[in-house]
């Protein structure tokens, strides 16, 4: 593992005006959307959801189309076509961010992001569209997830290009996406039912992991962009089983042993100052300690969602 470099507590945050405008804005529309009751004014959300529809037509030789998985639930997932020469291009599954709660692929920044990985890696990115809590609990987005990569599998020849090579595919995932991306990794190294798709790799960008105690960061860093205590504790409420508390398996992840499967390389994305990012630090220990390769890669000065 990458040796871990402090941030400087010293050094304040430096954030453009407009990114800041930017994240007080997005706050300030999901907290506002939080119920007391704990569910989430949807109508009031969709005020300000933009939606960036698929593009066929390449933007920065890159194309975009939907395919659904299953219409019942509203699982599908859009797939980003970047129009280069090879044989053998990558497979990415992505999967976004937003508390588990919030956000989509269609959302514009999860578009425009998932378009530049497809051009500049270059890979086939596979953005998928799991259902949200607090509508719908754990283990919810795990089965979307994991229902996704077996319909990529046995639909491969009807989605994929011929150039597309599942046999080097990574799962790739921000915040609660990179929560998802483990679990669903998990999922398929226990499945072994796959023929065409292996797992060789994922890229864990600040991953949403969390537990009963509090942190040093999460008691020093205070007032950071999108994550406090307060909104990770709702989010925590929203997601996990009526009655769990954050020591659950989804949240943390050091309760599971994954020493006896075949769980993929990883390479986990901390920022310094991110008030998770003793969790995310931990999660790399845990993968060390059960004999898995990780790759832990440190931005002292940047944020959480940077």
């Amino acid at each position: 593992m990458a040796a871990e470099s402090q941030p400087n507590h010293q050094k304040k945050l430096t954030i453009p005006l407009k990114t800041r405008i930017a994240l007080t804005v997005i706050s300030t529309f999901t907290d506002n959307a939080q119920r007391p009751d704990g569910s989430i004014n949807r109508r009031f959300l969709r005020l300000f959801d933009f939606r960036a529809p698929p593009n066929p037509q390449p933007v920065h030789s890159v194309s975009s189309s939907d395919f659904v998985v299953d219409p019942s639930r509203d699982l599908w997932f859009r797939l980003y076509t970047p129009h280069v020469s090879g044989d053998r291009i990558p497979v990415v599954i992505f999967f976004h961010g937003g508390g588990f709660a919030f956000l989509s692929p269609n959302t514009p920044p999860y578009d425009n992001v998932c378009r530049r990985f497809a051009g500049k890696l270059p890979a086939y990115v596979v953005s998928v569209n799991y259902r949200l809590a607090p509508e719908h609990r754990y283990p919810a987005q795990y089965d979307d997830g994991f229902d996704a990569v077996q319909f990529l599998e046995e639909n491969r020849g009807k989605v994929l290009p011929a150039n597309a090579d599942l046999s080097r595919c990574f799962f790739a995932g921000d915040s609660a996406g990179g929560n998802i991306a483990h679990n669903v990794a998990i999922r398929v190294s226990r499945a072994r039912c796959f023929a065409a798709m292996k797992l060789v790799g994922i890229i864990s960008i600040q991953p949403f992991f969390g537990g009963e105690e509090r942190t040093e960061a999460e008691r020093s860093l205070v007032g950071m962009p999108l994550v406090s205590p307060d909104r990770t504790d709702w989010c925590w409420r929203a997601v996990l089983p009526e009655g769990a508390n954050r020591d659950h398996e989804a949240a943390k992840p050091s309760v599971v042993d994954i020493s006896g499967l075949d769980y993929p390389d990883t390479m986990v994305v901390v920022a310094g100052f991110d008030p998770l990012r003793d969790w995310q630090r931990s999660y790399c220990e845990w993968l060390k300690l059960s004999g898995k390769r990780v790759t832990l890669v440190e931005y002292p000065n940047m944020f959480h969602a940077f």
